[in-house]
């Protein structure tokens, strides 16, 4: 394969001057650097904090992906080996905390695809285990969690996968797993001793929402194993969508689904949407009773 040295993984002028019907041609590209930045966020969800690991964008064009806001069609897979450094870092962080804390590092990539190429999970997960305090935690649309059965993790590793229905998977998260596939993984890797939860991210409210997500929820009842229902706990997001999402999709994907919606969605800050608060109290409420009718109250770990 051809390799071109470049300054800066966030600006190369090659790509960012292709147009936006190149998108999946660019999503082929593999950038290699170094991490610069190393900035913890503090997040109040599963995690204490959002920390900057191994990789930045994907390889997968889910055609709502918060990447893209970042990073516009330039949200290529990059990957980062400076990874002794940021584990030692993380490592630091974790004995710093006045109790034991959870670091969330896929907040920007997706490490099981990303382990495919580099085997970093597969280094990160025993050695956090081995020198670490508290928990590491990252989410996956994928089901390649074979070579993480066997780690030693000591329990310090949450695994969570997310879910969408079918057809959502189909034709709006290109690239990635089906959906019986990452529910046979979810159960694999509970069954190897990690703790697990799910997430339904993002909840899109395409005409037939509520049929589509009540098919999921009884799908997830029925095949995930009764190991995974006891422990699991769920994450609910509704979608966010830009304005660069809607160009972008328009040239690159012409026949995909329009995900936005003028009767439902209103503006939110510089260029994005999110559904109004009326749409969204109806989609939380259904959602609600739905889980609770079908795992039992008390799932639900927020929705956003």
């Amino acid at each position: 394969m051809p390799w071109y040295p470049i300054d800066s993984h966030n600006r190369i002028p090659e790509m960012q001057k292709k147009p936006n019907s190149e998108f999946g041609k660019m999503k082929r590209n593999l950038i290699v650097g170094t991490r610069k930045t190393h900035k913890y966020v503090e997040n109040h969800k599963v995690s204490d904090y959002l920390v900057p690991y191994t990789s930045s964008g994907c390889t997968a064009m889910c055609l709502y992906c918060y990447l893209v806001c970042n990073y516009n069609k330039c949200s290529y897979l990059r990957l980062f080996v400076n990874r002794e450094q940021m584990m030692e870092r993380l490592l630091r962080e974790s004995w710093k905390c006045s109790v034991p804390c959870t670091f969330e590092i896929g907040s920007n990539s997706d490490l099981v695809l990303e382990n495919t190429i580099t085997s970093n999970l597969e280094w990160t997960i025993p050695e956090f285990a081995r020198r670490g305090r508290g928990s590491i935690t990252f989410p996956s649309k994928f089901d390649m969690v074979d070579p993480l059965l066997g780690l030693d993790h000591q329990g310090k590793v949450i695994f969570r996968m997310s879910v969408n229905p079918k057809e959502i998977i189909r034709r709006i998260e290109l690239g990635t797993s089906p959906l019986e596939r990452r529910i046979e993984a979810v159960n694999r890797m509970c069954e190897a001793g990690y703790p697990v939860g799910l997430l339904i991210a993002p909840v899109i409210l395409v005409e037939d929402w509520k049929s589509q997500y009540l098919e999921l929820l009884e799908t997830l009842s029925e095949k995930l194993t009764e190991k995974v229902k006891k422990q699991m706990f769920l994450e609910i997001i509704l979608m966010t969508y830009s304005y660069i999402h809607r160009a972008i999709n328009s040239e690159a994907f012409p026949a995909a689904p329009e995900l936005y919606d003028k009767t439902l969605m209103t503006g939110r800050g510089r260029g994005k949407y999110c559904y109004s608060q009326e749409a969204r109290a109806g989609a939380e409420v259904f959602l609600q009773e739905q889980t609770d009718r079908i795992f039992g109250p008390g799932k639900i770990l927020y929705i956003s």
